[in-house]
This record gives C-alpha cells, structure tokens and sequence, in this order.
C-alpha cells in the first residue's frame, strides 16, 4: 500500500464510480492492523476516512492529505 508497486490514485471526482465497483464500504474497525499501521507509517500526515474491501479481501482506504487533497490508495 502506498509503495512503488501500489500507487496512490489521486481523485478529483472521476474515479468515483471506479473505486466503488465490486467493493463494499466497511467501518474503520474492520480494516486489518497492518494495513492502519501501514498507512501511518508511509503517511503520518494523511487523515483515514473510508474504507471498501472486495471479494478477495483487499481494501481500498479514502484519506485526506494534510493539504486537503482526497487521496485513494489500495
């Protein structure tokens, strides 16, 4: 998450519908550890708000950046 191999997307409204496809919002206390630790430590500064899983268990995190940017990672 967050690394070379994964690229944060950057939204600016398109991606919408993209991100939503074949994933289910789940609440903040079902994402795994590791990936809360991951996020805090690739980026202290982002804010976590939403958080979607797919069928085969990977999740897609919304996040606020400190300058307000929305930010979408998987």
């Amino acid at each position: 998450m967050g690394t070379a191999a994964t690229p944060i997307i950057f939204n600016e409204g398109i991606m919408e519908d993209v991100f939503s496809q074949d994933y289910t919002e789940v609440a903040a206390s079902d994402v795994p550890t590791p990936i809360i630790e991951a996020l805090e430590t690739d980026y202290a500064e982002a804010m976590f708000n939403k958080a979607y899983v797919d069928d085969e268990n990977k999740y897609k995190l919304e996040v606020s950046m400190e300058d307000g940017a929305l930010c979408r990672c998987q």
